[in-house]
């Protein structure tokens, strides 16, 4: 009881907790695009976009954590009226409040896509697809075929925006 007594004519004040504000998160989205060889992209963003097994996805800051496969496709990153456009051709997509870690089987910059390459190994899978093949190699040729079709669009995607 005496402790009580004393402890209430304590003129010690309990810690603060300090009040958290909107403006103590961050307004931008630190973006890293890594496959196996190495990090393609390290930077800030404003919004990304990127081609989920379900259709896109869109990611501003503040979203709710979240992991999801992957498709064949381009992710785009803006930032600050920037765009930036990646093909990945597939992998896993992990969201954070702050943070967007794309880790993908393979990325390339648009304008690394070399056309001509991926216009040949569209023909390519298509004759495969073409022929009578197991299930598995039928699957393999269009899993290539979507990829080549995939950087196709967005060569064809960044070739209108610079126009």
């Amino acid at each position: 009881m005496a402790w009580r007594r004393s402890h209430r004519r304590s003129s010690r004040k309990p810690p603060q907790r300090a009040a958290r504000s909107r403006s103590s998160v961050a307004d931008k989205l630190h973006v890293d695009i890594v496959t196996v060889e190495g990090r393609r992209f390290r930077g800030d963003a404003d919004f990304v976009v990127a081609p989920g097994s379900e259709g896109e996805l869109g990611v501003l800051p503040r979203h709710i954590p979240l992991l999801t496969p992957l498709a064949a496709g381009s992710v785009r990153v803006r930032n600050d009226g920037e765009e930036q456009l990646f093909f990945v051709s597939g992998g896993f997509l992990e969201v954070r409040p702050d943070q967007v870690t794309v880790l993908a089987d393979s990325a390339e910059r648009a304008d690394d896509i070399d056309e001509a390459r991926a216009e040949e190994a569209r023909h390519r899978a298509e004759s495969l697809l073409q022929q009578k093949l197991s299930d598995a190699d039928q699957a393999a040729a269009s899993a290539a075929l979507a990829r080549a079709e995939a950087r196709l669009r967005l060569a064809e995607l960044r070739r209108r925006r610079r126009v």
